[in-house]
């Protein structure tokens, strides 16, 4: 594209950046050009069709989201301005909506549906009424008495119970408490009342167990074990029906990994389970054995209707319909939409109509799948899709409506900022629709394919794979064809926002005010952007890191963990937790699948191990001596993963997440294993110095990663494998910060004399385009619906490589700043800064601001960020923004939007719920 005389201008005033690929678009005009692209034909299949839409925007096809999906709705939406929906159910008069939240700091909202309004929030803030002492919530819940005049909402240890008053909102809330099982909370799941509603059913997700629980005074009647992680139930006549999402217990020579401190039936290699029950418990027999059904793959909603039981298998994505006079499996229905791909569509919820009518939620496609249903015997018949706004979990008939509870809403977008939105800007809606005619429902799945990017093609695979015909390219166009590119780098970095990194860039689309981290302190991250591009239209689609890591790993943030938000107690980095672990595997078990070598430094892991004496000081001196001299270190690191496949490819002194290890160390355990080894073809790291929050303040953390991603691109690209290498340096999420487009949008690079060199990309990319584009170049099959509906970003790559090595620049920031103790080597003294550039923040504390900054030190000294023990988000996420905000400008300035610099407990937000149950 033609750049512009104002571009003109700003390229011969900085010398950076010739060419801009794509442009902006203005709101009014996008969705034209979206469609546009969309109607050139098979040649922008998938999700090209964003062309340079940004998240947020409301174009022709909808508004655009960050995970690669336009939505809009069928039907009435209701946005919930109160954080994600994890779970809800309709009171008995049909009247109300109860709905257990999280991300917004309430733990309950009622939405009442004759008004269409949130009527009550109930949570543990002072202005909440009632007031609770807890805002965990479990995966499913709240549940009404069937006379409705109590409502019980699941929480960690139990449930509390409120009265319903007469205009459907609660009161009198009423601790019901299930102890803890050494180790294990109760982390309760579905519960379920007896008939005359005298007796409360609970799954007791954490204990793998089911109890009775007297409704009136809370005491447990009775136990019956089950199979693992009891989720979902529903009474029928006599019998109490479970869904085992991690399926049955383990037998002898059954091959297993851990969920929750209990070993489950799983696979070494995809580390996903291998069974799936439902638990039948026959409640006029208490005695009896429990009963057990073999049903799909993480078995989650259950819903019962004229002698059927339908059960939701999120991982096999099917939903097995059970013969409840047999209790037997009659037939299994497929909810897998798109020929492309099998999985990867989520079915989490179903609800059967009166005209007969089978619904079900497709909670990663965001839609309803809509079948024709007779008896549990004759098949169904598949009808269509209706669209939902962004994950829907729940549904519901009332009278003649349908209603749809959908966990993220439209996105991040809810209005918490004036200066910039964040993720953990969660909003959630409730959808309404009478479902329509047989035609209206087709011409919606056409919606919903076009809004998924579901193309005939999209995954093209080589004929004669290997047969050296196809002419190489960086991105082979069929799945299997030779690329020029043998040796992938993915460097997966910490939370940081586009604005916070390149927003002092003046070619890219970034807010000045909002930029933290710029070129004084990443000056090779901004060398690199000169060099290679820039992307200022990129996005990381999870919140935190535990849906991040696994968006990267997985290319999909499995059902599992999207409905445990609430809570992150089972488990919050799912590495060691199977539930969390989808059925196809990782990236890595695709590239193995497809012939090529895999090489792991501290991605995924779990476990670290530290000699004594191994602090973040000596570690500086370590890596200096490392570098100067070629000698190993002197204090060996061992991480370790709980998936064998993993492991079996791991470096295990690279150490993994823990803010008390710079990444410079890490780099040079890396750079002698490459000048000892080579590289694999697949090789992935974790950089976790720039999250912040260890021993140095944060502009030095931030350099430090910096100068340590500078240093291993330096290397790479001085080698004999520079010719075929390319480097993709990504963030796990977004964050830990503002960003004034989304709060997903972050900084990406592409490194390699076959990308594009010199140019600003403004087209819509995101953490799934970019694994697709991985995928491509190894011929690793995608995992799923989302990786195959993907486009790979061939425009950020040329058919002619620029084979011009990167020479890694000197650190502009202290690496040593901030440090209670100097190390025994001496304070770091860092190149001169850039003065055309903002100046980098110094450590200095006003001494007005002293007191203030020593309770944010004793504050971060409690967030276990350090340490063989250090967990990524423990540290509540909106203080640790506004803390590296008061660093990052010198205990100054006030976080944007706001008008003073708080203490920790005064922080607006400081009830975001983080891992901090997590063991």
């Amino acid at each position: 594209m033609q750049v512009t005389r104002r571009r003109r201008v700003e390229k011969e005033q900085s010398g950076f950046l010739g060419r801009r690929i794509g442009r902006r678009i203005p709101l009014a005009t996008a969705g034209i050009t979206a469609l546009a692209v969309v109607a050139a034909g098979t040649a922008f299949a998938q999700t090209h069709q964003f062309g340079t839409d940004q998240v947020g925007q409301i174009t022709d096809q909808g508004q655009v989201i960050s995970s690669n999906q336009y939505i809009a709705p069928f039907g009435d939406r209701l946005v919930v301005d109160n954080g994600k929906i994890m779970s809800s159910s309709v009171s008995p008069d049909g009247t109300h909506l109860a709905a257990s939240v999280t991300d917004g700091g309430v733990a309950l909202s009622i939405v009442d549906l004759k008004n269409w309004k949130v009527q009550q929030l109930v949570g543990t803030s002072a202005s909440s009424s009632p007031r609770i002492s807890s805002n965990s919530v479990g995966q499913e819940g709240p549940t009404y008495s069937p006379d409705g005049s109590q409502l019980w909402l699941g929480q960690t240890d139990g449930y509390t119970r409120f009265t319903v008053n007469p205009d459907g909102s609660v009161a009198n809330p009423t601790s019901v408490n299930i102890p803890a099982d050494g180790p294990k909370h109760a982390l309760v799941g579905e519960a379920v009342f007896s008939s005359d509603g005298s007796t409360v059913y609970s799954a007791v997700n954490g204990q793998n167990r089911v109890v009775a629980i007297d409704a009136a005074t809370g005491a447990i009647k009775q136990s019956w074990a089950v199979g693992n992680a009891p989720r979902d139930m529903t009474v029928v006549g006599s019998k109490l029906y479970v869904s085992n999402e991690g399926g049955r217990p383990a037998k002898p020579g059954d091959t297993t990994i851990n969920s929750y401190n209990t070993q489950v039936p799983a696979s070494p290699v995809t580390a996903a389970t291998t069974t799936g029950t439902v638990s039948v418990i026959d409640l006029a027999n208490p005695a009896a054995a429990v009963a057990s059904i073999d049903v799909g793959l993480h078995p989650t909603a259950l819903y019962a209707k004229h002698g059927a039981l339908f059960v939701t298998n999120t991982a096999t994505n099917d939903v097995s319909v059970i013969d409840t006079a047999r209790n037997k499996v009659v037939q299994t229905v497929a909810t897998q939409p798109w020929p492309e791909a099998s999985v990867g569509y989520e079915p989490d919820a179903v609800t059967l109509t009166d005209d007969g009518h089978l619904l079900v939620t497709l909670g990663r496609a965001n839609a309803v799948a809509v079948y024709r249903y007779t008896t549990p015997q004759e098949p169904v018949s598949y009808v269509g899709l209706l669209p939902t706004d962004y994950f829907p979990a729940e549904i519901a008939t009332v009278g003649n409506e349908v209603l749809v509870s959908n966990t993220r809403g439209i996105d991040a977008r809810r209005p918490t900022n004036s200066a910039g939105h964040g993720t953990h800007d969660t909003t959630s809606s409730v959808q309404r629709f009478t479902l329509p005619n047989d035609h209206v429902i087709k011409s919606e799945t056409a919606k919903v394919f076009k809004q998924n990017g579901w193309n005939r093609g999209a995954v093209t695979l080589a004929k004669g794979k290997g047969n050296g015909h196809a002419k190489p390219v960086p991105v082979p166009g069929r799945l299997g064809d030779p690329s020029t590119i043998k040796h992938v780098f993915l460097i997966v970095k910490e939370n940081r926002t586009y604005d916070q990194v390149f927003g002092d860039i003046p070619q890219g689309n970034g807010d000045t005010s909002l930029a933290q981290f710029g070129e004084n302190v990443t000056p090779n991250q901004h060398a690199l952007a000169k060099q290679f591009g820039l992307y200022d239209n990129t996005y990381d689609i999870g919140t935190n890191s535990a849906e991040g890591h696994n968006w990267l790993m997985q290319a999909d943030n499995p059902e599992y963990t999207e409905s445990s938000a609430g809570e992150y107690a089972r488990s919050y980095d799912t590495e060691d937790d199977a539930l969390g672990h989808q059925r196809t595997g990782f990236i890595w078990t695709g590239a193995q699948a497809a012939g090529k070598s895999v090489r792991d430094f501290g991605e995924f892991q779990q476990f670290l191990t530290k000699p004594s004496g191994a602090s973040w000081q000596n570690l500086y001196c370590d890596s200096k001596n490392m570098a100067a001299t070629g000698q190993k270190t002197a204090y060996p690191l061992n991480s370790s993963s709980p998936i064998p496949s993993l492991n079996d490819v791991s470096v295990p002194g690279f150490p993994k997440f823990d803010t008390s290890v710079p990444d410079i160390y890490r780099s040079e355990i890396w750079q002698q294993d490459f000048e000892k080894n080579g590289p694999a073809n697949l090789n992935m790291f974790w950089l976790s110095s720039d999250h912040t929050g260890g021993p140095a303040n944060a502009a030095a953390q931030v350099a430090d990663n910096d100068l340590a991603v500078g240093r291993m691109v330096d290397t790479i690209s001085h080698s004999k494998y520079w010719k075929d290498s390319a480097i993709f340096v990504v963030e796990d999420d977004s964050q830990a910060g503002l960003d004034h487009v989304d709060g997903h949008r972050a900084p990406i690079q592409i490194i390699s004399p076959w990308a594009q060199h010199d140019a600003v990309d403004s087209h819509y990319y995101s953490q799934i385009t970019m694994i697709r584009t991985i995928e491509q170049i190894l011929g690793i099959h995608p995992m799923n619906q989302k990786d195959s509906a993907a486009s790979p970003m061939r425009g950020a790559f040329t058919k002619k490589a620029d084979l011009t090595p990167f020479k890694a620049l000197p650190n502009r920031t202290s690496l040593t700043a901030g440090l209670a103790t100097p190390p025994s080597c001496g304070l770091d003294t860092p190149a001169p800064q850039n003065p055309a550039a903002a100046p980098a923040p110094s450590a200095k504390v006003p001494a007005d601001k002293q007191a203030l900054a020593a309770k944010w030190e004793d504050w971060k000294s409690k967030q276990r960020l350090t340490g063989p023990d250090a967990k990524p988000d423990f540290a509540n996420p909106a203080q640790m923004n506004h803390f590296t905000w008061y660093q990052t400008h010198e205990w100054k300035k006030p976080y944007p939007g706001e008008a003073k610099i708080f203490e920790p407990k005064d922080v607006p937000g400081a009830y975001i719920p983080s891992a901090e149950s997590d063991g």
